[in-house]
């Protein structure tokens, strides 16, 4: 498949890396990426582990100008599945990026995370998901960024917000990870991109 033919939700990812590390496959309302063995997306901030093999397709947008982009995320999470993930990306470069993932944890939970990167990367625990699924979003007003999840697509909670410093031209972008196990899987659905931030950067409702 074309990267310039995958469409998903009137949104157009017509940009991709690392696909040779990760199998594509576009259904009718529905994108599965599985990435394989040794998949990630990290600048270690020690110098020791930074990774940056995870498949990731793009969407390029005009950060002048406000967005919301929703996404619904299931990873189809193993017991060997640690730190597997499918993430939501703010993205510029390889070591200039935000993403808001659904991972597997140490402990075998499955929570909210985000990783900010400034050449290397933070790395943040949040909400532990009882669910196979969870509804992710990223908005800005072209000042702030807002981060937030939702298990129904109606209630939205807040995980992280700071100052839009991106530059004019950035994509929004999809992304699985799999660095502990042989491969992992993640279906993306219900995407959607608008031009208007949220009403409340403190909620998350549009």
């Amino acid at each position: 498949m074309e990267i310039s033919n995958i469409k998903l939700g009137g949104v157009l990812f017509n940009k991709a890396q690392n696909l040779n590390e990760g199998i594509v496959v576009l259904g009718k309302d529905t994108l599965r990426i599985q990435a394989g063995e040794k998949t990630d997306f990290f600048c270690d901030p020690q110098g020791k582990a930074t990774n940056t093999t995870a498949p990731v397709i793009h969407s390029r947008i005009d950060n002048t100008r406000p967005f919301t982009f929703t996404v619904k995320v299931t990873p189809e999470f193993t017991p060997n599945g640690t730190y597997s993930a499918g993430a939501l990306f703010i993205f510029v470069d390889d070591s200039h990026w935000q993403k808001l993932c659904f991972e597997q944890d140490e402990d075998g939970n499955h929570r909210i995370m985000t990783v900010r990167t400034v050449d290397t990367s933070d790395d943040n625990n949040h909400q532990q998901i009882e669910i196979s699924s969870v509804y992710l979003r990223m908005s800005s007003d072209t000042e702030v960024i807002g981060n937030y999840y939702s298990e129904d697509g109606k209630n939205w909670h807040l995980v992280k917000i700071y100052k839009n410093e991106y530059p004019e031209k950035l994509y929004l972008s999809l992304s699985v990870q799999s660095p502990r196990d042989k491969c992992h899987s993640c279906l993306f659905s219900e995407v959607s991109l608008s031009e208007k931030p949220v009403r409340n950067f403190r909620n998350g409702q549009i």
